[in-house]
């Protein structure tokens, strides 16, 4: 049950349709994601992701070289008669989406060449503000099998707040450098495409949804931008991967779906996941509050920095000089990492150690690195 969320103070039994599923910690509701989510409580969602139709409007079908259909995208759901019908369609489901959300919300929508730009554009119209655009890089994507084009080894994540002013959002920037090794998670994600095992196939043996996403993917979406028990939300849903990946992150799902046979489909998936075999993926953000604080000094005495060191900016426009104190000095005055970098940045406040870096081996390498080897190496 989603007792610790609104959605569960204001719809504890609320079905909307006849095929709606209600499990352990999530629901699947059936029904056009517009309508159903005028129902759903205002502000009720801490994080939403989207995998909206494409718009495809495939002209013609797609062989291989030795003649044998490409099962692609060509499903009804993913038709509309123009681009003006598709563009009043996204207008309508962001703003539905935007209503939901909560003030320290985000939203997650993917999408191909075809239709991102469009839903980029409508996103920023309604007021959304981007923080980042992910490049989700396939590592075995489908070949253009016309050698007409470059092979499209790509689809772009948009990630965005409500709003320019929105202050508070989640941002799990130290689950994200766990993993990716200890180092800071860029925008590019090398994930391969859903195969395999984890695709889910039907009674005939054929893939049972044409764009299922792999659970990787969604594992970061969600530990990127949610805590344990924050309310996620998926209003295409699919083959229900949100909701699966959502319950083995501990997180308490809805997932809407016009198709009752993905409904069916998701609900056998949910209801064979045992969240408690899950828990080792449960990375958490550190308590800043907790974690011991590591001084330029003491990089010092560990050796290593050292004095009469180096460090630079990102593009090398400014350098300073490490003094034996750990403070720094260069043209605009003498004093911390962070001091200067505001000085330099000509902004109240700077965080130098993701400021500044130091060279290695000719490359530039962020000064964080260091701080991140004394507390590995001191247990910290």
């Amino acid at each position: 049950m989603l007792s610790d969320s609104m959605l569960a103070q204001n719809t504890k039994k609320l079905r909307f349709s006849k095929n709606d599923v209600i499990g352990d910690g999530f629901r699947i509701y059936n029904g056009d994601c517009i309508d159903v989510l005028q129902k759903i409580p205002e502000k009720s969602v801490k994080l939403i992701f989207a995998d909206p139709p494409y718009n495809l409007q495939l002209k013609q079908d797609l062989y291989r070289p030795n003649l044998t259909r490409v099962d692609g995208v060509n499903d009804n759901w993913d038709k509309f008669s123009s681009n003006d019908d598709y563009d009043k369609f996204t207008n309508d489901w962001l703003q539905a989406a935007r209503r939901v959300m909560a003030d320290d919300a985000t939203i997650w929508v993917i999408g191909s060449y075809h239709n991102i730009f469009r839903v980029g554009k409508i996103m920023m119209d309604l007021g959304f503000w981007v923080l980042n655009d992910v490049q989700w890089y396939k590592t075995n994507p489908m070949p253009n099998f016309r050698g007409v084009r470059f092979t499209n080894a790509t689809e772009t994540l948009i990630w965005a707040k409500k709003s320019e002013n929105q202050k508070k959002y989640t941002f799990n920037h130290q689950v994200m450098k766990q993993l990716n090794g200890g180092k800071q998670m860029t925008s590019v994600w090398q994930i391969p495409l859903c195969t395999g095992h984890e695709r889910i196939k039907n009674k005939q043996g054929k893939k049972a949804h044409s764009t299922q996403k792999p659970e990787e993917l969604l594992k970061r979406v969600i530990l990127s931008s949610s805590s344990e028990g924050d309310l996620v939300l998926d209003p295409f849903s699919g083959s229900g991967t949100t909701c699966a990946v959502a319950k083995k992150l501990n997180r308490p799902s809805v997932g809407i779906e016009k198709e009752n046979e993905y409904i069916k489909i998701s609900q056998t998936r949910l209801n064979n996941i045992n969240k408690n075999n899950y828990q080792h993926l449960r990375i958490t953000e550190p308590d800043k509050k907790l974690i011991p604080r590591v001084s330029m000094e003491q990089l010092l005495l560990a050796n290593l920095l050292q004095e009469s060191q180096v460090i630079y900016t990102k593009n090398k426009k400014h350098s300073a000089v490490i003094l034996s104190d750990g403070s720094i000095k260069n043209g605009v005055g003498r004093g911390s990492i962070h001091k200067i970098g505001a000085l330099i940045k000509e902004a109240p406040s700077c965080n130098g150690w993701m400021f500044w870096f130091y060279e290695s081996n000719n490359e530039l390498v962020l000064l964080d690195e260091k701080r991140q080897l004394y507390r590995s190496r001191h247990g910290l």
